[in-house]
């Protein structure tokens, strides 16, 4: 007998908003937040999912949505889903929870994305002294592929996968996160830098209500109140998984989380139709709506069977995954190296932080040789299906780190050649990616050797 089709257990309607949804959405994690769907172990099931956002980014010709966008309000995820064996006995702390990725892709009639960059004064990215400006670029899905008007002269195959998704935290946990982030945001932001740069991001997203939509649990009552005070934000990855952003939990790939409360309570969300290594723009995947297929099991007691404590206690573990067996395969490749000195000549002792951005730094001057503008570079680099690797970590005082570039995405080659780089007004990539004016007066980091 064939398969019976997935059954849907969260839609959604992107004309609506995240509260109003039939099984109402979340943007935080946390042990009391009532799960608003079912399934049992071995079930094939369906879950849609708005854009990260919630739709407040628009397929539009202003990147203003995003110089403004209201980070206290993300990332919006469908769920949390109880998940019980063929018994009805649901998952309990202690357990590994086995998700199966059968399949997931756009939502059918929002087929489109955007990549983008947040303002310096507004989340930022990576590279954010370098491109203190939010910049917006619209993508289109044909097929598998994926082109921009914005990023012209480009086109690759999308390799999907939901950027962000996880089990919920016990309270134990909870307070475990709480308690190391307030901690890092009150002793750290005299001295912590990234990259050298004094950070203009905050070290850590506290919990806050602002913006708090905590699915079933009634605004303003006194139990909304208490969670939304405790709750952590959904922007990094932790122990329970999360924001991790791994481009390869795509199609077949299975992940193996830590359930911390009983049904382990599954979320997910922040849907990718591609993404680079790092997703270094922040805002930088292709983001979209999307739908996720998927199915569960059960390993009784397996966080003891298989997964290692590093740390205090016996909840800080990661989830371990598999990769699935389908992805883009590309032959030719050009590699940017990076070490561990900054832009200004100064050496860095070991740090993979600044030879990943130097790596990305070079791939930005080197391909906006053959006419694309660097804003339009940067966005590429956070969306195509380009691969970041940790080269070096032990060979003192400099770590090393690669960024590998498809050659086959670029409608032109875009390798060395012996006769002089191409150059002249027929080259330039127009139009340009959606930009905004900075406002503010932090200095931009510029290249010496440029100046």
């Amino acid at each position: 007998m064939a398969p019976c089709s997935p059954r849907l257990v969260i839609p959604v309607n992107i004309k609506k908003k995240p509260w109003e949804q039939e099984k109402p959405l979340h943007n935080r994690w946390h042990p009391d937040i009532p799960p608003v769907a079912e399934v049992v172990e071995g079930e094939l099931f369906r879950v849609e999912t708005v854009d990260w956002t919630g739709g407040a980014i628009g397929d539009n010709s202003s990147a203003e949505d995003v110089k403004c966008l209201d980070l206290s309000t993300v990332h919006n995820l469908s769920g949390p889903i109880k998940i019980a064996d063929a018994n009805g006995i649901s998952a309990k702390p202690g357990d590994i929870l086995v998700v199966e990725i059968c399949n997931l892709g756009p939502l059918p009639g929002d087929e489109w994305g955007y990549t983008g960059t947040f303002d310096r004064e507004n989340g930022g990215g990576f590279l954010t002294d370098h491109f203190p400006c939010a910049t917006k670029a619209i993508w289109y899905f044909d097929g598998i592929y994926a082109y921009s008007p914005h990023i012209p002269g480009v086109r690759f195959p999308g390799l999907t996968h939901p950027g962000l998704i996880g089990t919920a935290p016990s309270k134990e946990l909870l307070d475990i996160w709480n308690s190391r982030e307030v901690t890092l945001e009150k002793n750290g932001s005299h001295s912590i830098k990234l990259c050298d740069v004094l950070h203009t991001r905050p070290l850590a997203n506290l919990p806050t209500a602002e913006g708090a939509v905590l699915g079933m649990v009634k605004k303003g009552t006194s139990e909304w109140k208490r969670i939304a005070a405790e709750a952590a934000r959904t922007i990094p990855g932790r122990e329970n998984g999360g924001n991790c952003d791994i481009k390869n939990l795509s199609r077949g790939s299975k992940i193996y989380f830590p359930v911390f409360v009983d049904g382990a309570n599954l979320s997910m969300g922040d849907m990718h139709f591609s993404q680079g290594d790092g997703e270094v723009s922040f805002c930088g995947a292709i983001e979209m709506s999307g739908f996720l297929e998927l199915k569960c099991g059960i390993i009784r007691g397996g966080m003891d069977k298989y997964l290692t404590p590093m740390g205090p206690t016996k909840l800080h573990v990661n989830p371990i995954f598999e990769i699935g067996p389908l992805e883009p395969r590309f032959s030719e490749w050009l590699v940017f190296e990076g070490i561990s000195v900054d832009e200004k000549g100064q050496q860095h002792y070991l740090d993979a932080s600044v030879a990943y951005k130097r790596a990305v730094l070079d791939a930005i001057d080197y391909l906006s040789k053959f006419g694309y503008t660097k804003e339009q570079v940067y966005l590429l680099l956070s969306c195509c299906p380009c691969e970041g690797r940790l080269s070096g970590i032990v060979d003192a005082p400099n770590a090393v780190a690669t960024l590998a570039i498809p050659i086959a995405i670029f409608d032109q080659d875009i390798r060395p050649q012996k006769h002089s780089v191409p150059s002249g007004p027929q080259l330039f990539r127009r139009p340009d990616v959606l930009k905004c004016t900075y406002d503010g007066t932090l200095p931009t980091t510029k290249n010496l050797a440029s100046v």
